[in-house]
């Protein structure tokens, strides 16, 4: 007999890599917090609004401390009015302008100011249009930055933040209602007000998703702390394993990979409690990316359940022969010391990562609906379970109102159906679900099924062999066995910061020029400021950018920041 109801999780992953100069912990990027103000406070307040509703949201831990240092840097200003408390120039740009005085700095800061979606942020908002203009227009036939007036940088500022804004925040907000009714001419005072607001949105992310958790609503799951591509740690050949004739880096190994690996999941187990009280059940490996070693490293840790994507599962069963002709959305296992494995609905998750945003909600739903009710009527035993899973923060902002409506419309859609039960991978798992056994877990992640998004091409590659190379300094320094036990955290953290998969990512002539040139830029940083702590010679190579993307205008799919898992 089949459930009267299909069980579907909705796993949302948060995800943000380390932005700050290791040096003197200026943000180089704003990224973590503009997602929080939107994507983290917008994706609290629907599920609040929807307390029938039910989701895994999964946090990487490198994310929870930079967003914990942002809430702490705009209190510190509030309370002091220092502004060297503020490590990000669009805040200090957003209060006191005037303090950039470097005329290079203030340009780029204008720059900065462009970078948002151009119909769903930009256009939206006549006013930031118009400033967006003007500056494109100064940009465009001077590099000097004092051509620039204070108060016109302080209402470009504004807007962006404004135009930044979660949906729901916009809605309620009484700050940001006025402050949108009043196109330039923001003075002090204002400004300041909605600095202050910023930082509170960012400091109730943590209270707000705690509550969420202790509630029963989310369940709450985490990434290895610096978003690690575990798979190609344990084994820097993996990536073999669906494209045996990809080119690979000249490094045959990473040293201590196994070691490494769990540092992460320890490290960030300590982090990730630390902010929420509960020690995670349930891993979304970084990008979904697993392998045998893997699973086994998970189990070490002591996860019950993990995740990938629809792919990889594909590619198991190929290499075990066998054509899954039943029901695909199973609990899976790899064998008996093996956590729960998920797979991913790469049809289901792409259509709301990338499709829906061009439908009127209602219908985007409905279309969701009828997919998830043909599974129902397909899958005929009881332990059916749809994964769906999908980045929680970029997906947004292509959607009108940053998927205010489409959001809304979802969770009422799946929470009041009748034959759909909104559940959590964790509720799964200590049901009686029967499992299915893979007798082979090929290697892969949730894009493609494959590893070729992080190695596998010439740039990234180099990438690779640099990081190994750096790695085998640190060994060597670390044996002589002089760091005390604080240098040794901080030498460590630095390590685990180089190992991060975003800097792989990025690297590929495919994507975007200005984000390939600040994640090569920000990794090169990364690896020269290793080398400094361990105190050994910085090479030469790390001078000199690894590879170059496309023109800034370039029509990568959303901008790049995501992939279809197929």
């Amino acid at each position: 007999m089949k459930h009267k109801k299909l069980p579907v999780v909705l796993c949302w992953h948060m995800h943000q890599p380390e932005y700050r100069d290791p040096r003197d912990k200026i943000y180089q990027q704003p990224w973590t917090y503009l997602h929080a103000i939107k994507d983290y406070v917008d994706m609290a307040a629907h599920l609040e609004h929807h307390p029938g509703a039910r989701a895994v949201v999964n946090f990487v831990p490198i994310l929870l401390e930079q967003l914990d240092d942002y809430s702490a840097q705009i209190a510190q200003y509030l309370e002091t009015r220092e502004i060297s408390k503020l490590r990000d120039p669009l805040l200090v740009a957003l209060v006191e302008p005037a303090e950039i005085t470097d005329s290079a700095a203030r340009m780029t800061v204008v720059r900065a100011c462009m970078r948002a979606n151009e119909d769903r942020l930009i256009r939206r908002f006549e006013p930031f249009k118009d400033l967006v203009d003007l500056a494109r227009s100064i940009s465009a036939n001077t590099e000097n930055g004092h051509y620039l007036s204070d108060q016109f940088m302080a209402d470009l500022a504004v807007w962006y933040h404004l135009a930044w804004m979660g949906e729901t925040v916009r809605l309620e907000n009484t700050l940001v209602k006025q402050l949108m009714a009043k196109p330039i001419g923001f003075d002090g005072d204002e400004r300041v007000q909605l600095l202050a607001l910023i930082g509170s949105l960012i400091a109730g992310i943590f209270t707000r998703y705690r509550a969420l958790s202790e509630g029963g609503q989310v369940e709450l799951s985490m990434t290895p702390y610096a978003h690690p591509i575990m798979p190609l740690l344990l084994d820097i050949t993996a990536g073999k394993q669906t494209c045996p004739h990809d080119p690979q880096p000249q490094q045959v190994s990473y040293p201590g990979g196994a070691d490494r690996v769990q540092w992460h999941l320890q490290h960030g187990l300590d982090v990730f409690k630390r902010f929420f009280g509960v020690h995670p059940t349930g891993c979304w490996p970084s990008e979904g990316a697993v392998s045998e070693p893997t699973v086994h490293e998970l189990a070490k840790a002591g996860f019950t359940w993990l995740a990938s994507g629809d792919q990889v599962l594909t590619h198991s069963l190929q290499k075990q022969k066998m054509v899954e002709s039943g029901c695909r959305h199973r609990v899976w296992q790899f064998d008996a010391l093996s956590p729960a494995l998920f797979f991913r609905d790469d049809g289901l998750s792409d259509l709301i990562g990338f499709d829906y945003q061009k439908w009127h909600a209602d219908d985007a739903v409905a279309d969701f609906i009828t997919h998830l009710m043909k599974i129902h009527h397909d899958c005929q035993d009881d332990d059916a379970v749809v994964s769906i899973i999908l980045d929680g923060e970029n997906a947004w902002e292509f959607y009108p109102h940053n998927g205010y409506w489409f959001l809304d419309a979802l969770y009422k859609g799946l929470s009041t159906h009748p034959d759909i039960e909104l559940t959590t991978f964790s509720d799964v798992v200590t049901k009686t679900y029967q499992r299915k056994t893979l007798q082979h877990l090929v290697a892969g992640s949730w894009v493609y099924g494959n590893l070729t998004t992080w190695i596998g091409s010439p740039a990234k590659n180099r990438a690779w062999d640099m990081l190994i190379e750096a790695r085998l300094a640190f060994v060597k320094a670390q044996s002589i066995g002089q760091w005390d036990e604080q240098t040794e955290a901080q030498n460590l953290q630095q390590l685990a910061i180089c190992e991060g998969s975003d800097w792989f990512w990025w690297f590929g002539d495919y994507n975007p020029g200005d984000a390939v040139r600040d994640f090569d830029h920000l990794y090169r940083l990364q690896l020269t400021r290793l080398y400094e702590l361990i105190g050994a010679d910085v090479p030469a190579n790390l001078s000199v950018p690894l590879c170059l993307g496309v023109e800034s205008n370039s029509t990568v799919e959303a901008g790049g920041v995501m992939r279809r898992g197929q």
